[in-house]
């Protein structure tokens, strides 16, 4: 929980910050796709990366609403049963 006197946006949270690191190495990845020309091998890639946002635009759905209900019930809003 935050300090009291913290001046917050209750949506602060979802602010992305990659380090430089994390940067450098998205960018390697990004330029090894654009190197790469093997069509097989950019098709694999794109139905791997449908499948893997599919299934994280789900789990990230389920986190913000179990994040929402939490927030509601720290807050008095909700009764939890």
């Amino acid at each position: 929980m935050p300090p009291k006197n913290a001046a917050s946006n209750s949506f602060d949270w979802m602010v992305v910050k990659p380090s430089l690191e994390e940067e450098l190495t998205l960018e390697r990845s990004i330029r090894s796709i654009e190197d790469c020309d093997n069509v097989d091998v950019l098709s694999q890639l794109c139905v791997a990366m449908v499948r893997q946002q599919w299934h994280q635009g789900k789990l990230l759905k389920q986190a913000v609403g179990h994040i929402a209900l939490l927030d509601a019930v720290l807050s008095g809003g909700v009764r939890k049963s």
